[in-house]
Parts: structure tokens; C-alpha cells; sequence
């Protein structure tokens, strides 16, 4: 008997890496043919490997991961992963679409490998107005913005959720974003700019194009000698250049 395979989407690697190892720990027979960073490949990859499931991300670049169960569906077995309740709550326990919170594991990944093991080899059902009414609500503009408020970072083989209310300021960091709590330092592969777009902006500045930086942990501005302003955090020894294009942010200087 062929092993049941599979196909992860994610915009994220260490997020396809924390899902792979995971599926490896609660299924051991299930093989992982292919790993896609956005719907687009994933519809293609999908056709190339004929995986009989796909672990979906609904937020991804191009193509996000609703748009391409819509041409999925009758081919594969579907489970979204999402790292945003409102979406499970409001529609996968209907019962008709499977999902996974982020970050991924525990009772809720061995209930969906045991429903998935019970379907292999079935037709997949036809989810077709489950989807449509899906992307219905998820491309309805919401009444107030629902803002980032965990970071998740790969710390060796582990996950860590990092709250943004922790953070003192994000940094361009080459490839990478440091992220800086008081305790410790992380690097995620989250763009600055994606960053800037998903956070509060009445609680992150961007103060630099390489800086963003919580509000209410910055202690005074002072100018060097040079005459640029400088952040001073609390608690932290580290000063933050403020670059002319946001010096006015800080008018009274």
C-alpha cells in the first residue's frame, strides 16, 4: 500500500519546517512531497505531485491560500493553517473545513491526522460554497483592524511566541528582523515593511527605515553630537538613530 502523501503551503519557512516536523512526531507515515511559499506554487506543485492533502496557509503572497483551495478542493483533501482564531471560529467549525491554529501541535493535530486517515482514499468533499463564503468574509474589509499581536520565531527546533506588547523595537537586520525584547534577542524572517503593515501604528513608529519601535518604551529622544536624534529605551542600553525623514515624529525637538 502506497504511504499517503502530502504538500505544505506557508510564506514562511520556519513555519513549513515547525508543520513538517509536527506531522513527522503524530504521523510517521505520512510523506511530504513538496513545500510551497505561496497559493500560486501550490496549485502548481499540487498538479505535479497529486499529494492526497494539502496543508494550506490562508494569508500568503500572490495567491492566498483560500484562492487556491477554490481550485484544489476536488483534487485533494484540504486543512488551513491559520495563526488567526476569528477565521476558525467564524468558519471551519462548521464542520465541513479542517484547520490548525498556529503554532501547530498538540490535541488538535493528532483530531485532524486521525480525520485525515479515515478519508484517505475517499473522494474529497465538495466544499465549494463553504470556500466561496470563505473568501466572502475574508475579503470583506473589517470594522476595526485586527493588528499583529504575536511574533513567532524559530529558536533551534522550537517555536517561540513572542507578545508584541514584549518588544522594544524591530531592526533590519540583512536577510533577517531582530527582534528585541528586554530579556533576549530573536531573528525572524518577517520583512520590516510586512511588519510595519501588520502592527499598530499607535503603538510602533517607524523611525528609521531599518527601525521600528514600540511607543510606550521609548524613554527620551536626545540629539548627538552630530545633531542627529537618538531614542533612548527603557531599560536598555542601546540608543536608536532617528532619520531625518521621521525626525517629525518628534516636532518639539
Amino acid at each position: 500500500m502506497n504511504r499517503p502523501t502530502a504538500l505544505i503551503a506557508d510564506d514562511e519557512e520556519g513555519m513549513r519546517e515547525q508543520l513538517r516536523s509536527r506531522l513527522q512526531d503524530v504521523w510517521p507515515a505520512l510523506e511530504i512531497v513538496a513545500e510551497a511559499a505561496n497559493g500560486i506554487e501550490a496549485v502548481a506543485l499540487a498538479g505535479q505531485h497529486q499529494p492526497d492533502i494539502v496543508f494550506l496557509d490562508i494569508r500568503m503572497p500572490g495567491m492566498s491560500g483560500i484562492e487556491a483551495a477554490r481550485m484544489l478542493f476536488n483534487r485533494c483533501h484540504l486543512v488551513f493553517v491559520t495563526a488567526y482564531d476569528q477565521y476558525a471560529i467564524e468558519a471551519f467549525e462548521q464542520g465541513a473545513l479542517d484547520y490548525l491554529l498556529k503554532p501547530v501541535g498538540g490535541e488538535r493535530l493528532k483530531t485532524t491526522c486521525a480525520r485525515l486517515q479515515a478519508r484517505i482514499g475517499q473522494q474529497p468533499t465538495n466544499i465549494e460554497r463553504q470556500l466561496s463564503q470563505l473568501l466572502s468574509h475574508h475579503s470583506k474589509p473589517a470594522a476595526k483592524p485586527e493588528y499583529l499581536r504575536w511574533i513567532q520565531a524559530v529558536v533551534g527546533a522550537n517555536l517561540r511566541m513572542i507578545s508584541t506588547r514584549e518588544v522594544l523595537f524591530f531592526q533590519a537586520d540583512e536577510k533577517y528582523t531582530r527582534v528585541q525584547t528586554e530579556q533576549s534577542e530573536v531573528l525572524i524572517r518577517k520583512t520590516l515593511k510586512e511588519l510595519a503593515d501588520e502592527l499598530d501604528p499607535n503603538e510602533f513608529w517607524r523611525i528609521h527605515r531599518s527601525t521600528l519601535v514600540r511607543v510606550d518604551a521609548i524613554q527620551e529622544v536626545t540629539r548627538d553630537l552630530r545633531g542627529r536624534q537618538m531614542v533612548r529605551i527603557r531599560n536598555f542600553p542601546e540608543l536608536l538613530e532617528v532619520s531625518r525623514g521621521h525626525a517629525h515624529l518628534f516636532q518639539q525637538m
